[in-house]
C-alpha cells in the first residue's frame, strides 16, 4: 500500500506542474484521495461485500466531489486531475496511464444491461467535461477535448471533438473535413422583404388569372331559356 502511494505521488509530480511536493500532494489532492478509497472499496467489492464497498465510496464521494463505484476495474498509473463532479460507474474499465480531468463521466445510456459503461485503453486522455456513455471500447493513445460527448467506439491513436464526438486526428494526421456549408456570399445577399414582395405578387397574379378565367366561363354559358 505504501508502495503504490509513493508511485501515486510520484505520477502527480510528473503531470501536475502545480504540484510542489509530497507533503502537499498527500494532504490536498482529492483525486489522489479518491484513488485510494476505490482501492479499498474495490477490495471489499471483489470479496462480496458489496454495502461496505458502497459505504466507502459514498464517502468518499462526500468528501472528494468524486464518485468511483467501487465495481469499476482501474489500472495503473491512473490520475484525476482536480476531480470534482467525475462519475465513473460500475462496469468500466480504465487501462494504464490515463488521465481524466474534472466533470468528466464514464456512464451508461440507461439501454443496456451487463457491460453499460465504457472501456478506455492506455494513455487515453479525457478533456474536463466529457461524457464518454456506453458499453464501448476507447483505443490507445486516444485524446478526448473538453466538453465531447462520445456515444460509439473510437480507434487507437485517434483525437475525437465536439458533440456527438466525431474524430479529427488520426495516427497524427488531420482529417479533411467536407464543409456542411456553403461559403456564404457577402455581396448578393437576398433581401428577405422583396422576396416576401415577389411572393405575394405572384399569389394575387394567379388570383387574377383565376377569376378572369371563372368570368370568361360566365360569359359563353348559353342564357337560360323560358
Amino acid at each position: 500500500m505504501f508502495r503504490q502511494l509513493r508511485d501515486d505521488i510520484r505520477l502527480v509530480k510528473e503531470r501536475d506542474p502545480a504540484a510542489r511536493n509530497a507533503f502537499e500532494i498527500l494532504l490536498t489532492y482529492s483525486g489522489l484521495h479518491a484513488i485510494h478509497h476505490y482501492r479499498v472499496a474495490h477490495w471489499f467489492y471483489k470479496h462480496k461485500m458489496f454495502t461496505l464497498a458502497r459505504m466507502i465510496s459514498q464517502s468518499s464521494r462526500f468528501f472528494t466531489g468524486i464518485e468511483i463505484h467501487p465495481g469499476a476495474t482501474i489500472g495503473k498509473g491512473f490520475f484525476i486531475d482536480h476531480g470534482m463532479g467525475v462519475v465513473i460507474g460500475e462496469t468500466a474499465v480504465i487501462g494504464d496511464n490515463c488521465l481524466i480531468y474534472q466533470g468528466v463521466t464514464l456512464g451508461g445510456t440507461g439501454k443496456d444491461k451487463g457491460k453499460r459503461h465504457p472501456t478506455l485503453g492506455n494513455n487515453v486522455m479525457v478533456g474536463s467535461g466529457a461524457k464518454v456513455l456506453g458499453p464501448f471500447t476507447v483505443g490507445n493513445n486516444v485524446k478526448i477535448a473538453a466538453n465531447a460527448v462520445v456515444l460509439d467506439a473510437i480507434p487507437d491513436n485517434c483525437t475525437a471533438v465536439g458533440i456527438p464526438a466525431r474524430i479529427v486526428r488520426r495516427d497524427g494526421v488531420q482529417i479533411q473535413e467536407r464543409p456542411v456549408v456553403q461559403e456564404l456570399d457577402q455581396v448578393h445577399i437576398p433581401d428577405p422583404v422583396s422576396m416576401e414582395l415577389c411572393a405575394l405578387r405572384a399569389r394575387l397574379e394567379r388570383l387574377e388569372q383565376s377569376s378572369r378565367g371563372d368570368a370568361g366561363a360566365a360569359a359563353s354559358d348559353p342564357p337560360p331559356t323560358a
